[in-house]
């Protein structure tokens, strides 16, 4: 008896040591994208150079300040502010970047006549642009404010694809079709003009 409790317990020390050797050997996913795993600048592979300060004991990695996320998305007003009147500015030539594209997309909205407006309307629409600068498939629609008739949004949602049929094709530079060519565009129109409210409304 006591014989085979000692086999048994030798067989079970020597699963806990393979599996203890087993773990070190294991490959160990590195969560940092290859592309921005610190390393010397003298490294035979893709990285980002590390910056730290003398008092930081390893490898840092710089806050890259990306302008844009992988989703393209703006605001467009109907009335934009003094500030903001010049981002409205159509482009008077192709589009290179990406403050033309929105530019170009601030200048081509035309709201819905006053009287089918709905005061403080907002509706985001998602799409995106093939490399010659038309647009792939129809607009879909991703919010519109709670609340409203179906026939407000059907009014807004069809002068939201009307402005964008009269503006596309956009013509675009060689760089910026390459870019944005398949990458998603979120718009967030807002109506934000003065309406006169219309007889019957409180």
């Amino acid at each position: 008896m006591l014989r085979c409790v000692g086999f048994g317990l030798i067989v079970v020390a020597g699963l806990i040591v393979a599996g203890t050797a087993s773990a070190r050997n294991r490959h160990q996913i590195n969560p940092i994208p290859f592309s921005h795993s610190p390393c010397s600048v003298l490294d035979g592979r893709p990285c980002t150079p590390s910056f730290c300060s003398v008092f930081n004991h390893g490898p840092c990695i710089p806050e890259i300040d990306y302008p844009y996320g992988e989703n393209l998305q703006l605001t467009i007003q109907t009335v934009p502010s003094r500030e903001d009147a010049a981002k409205y500015q159509k482009p008077d030539h192709d589009l290179d970047t990406i403050a033309d594209l929105f530019a170009e997309l601030r200048s081509c909205w035309s709201p819905p006549p006053a009287d089918t407006a709905s005061k403080d309307m907002q509706m985001s629409v998602r799409f995106s642009f093939k490399r010659s600068g038309e647009i792939i498939a129809s607009p879909r629609l991703t919010f519109a404010t709670p609340g409203v008739s179906a026939d407000t949004r059907a009014t807004y949602f069809k002068a939201i694809t009307a402005s964008l049929d009269g503006c596309a094709p956009l013509k675009f530079t060689g760089g910026l079709g390459g870019a944005i060519a398949g990458r998603p565009i979120a718009i967030r129109y807002v109506d934000n003009r003065e309406l006169e409210k219309q007889p019957g409304t409180p």
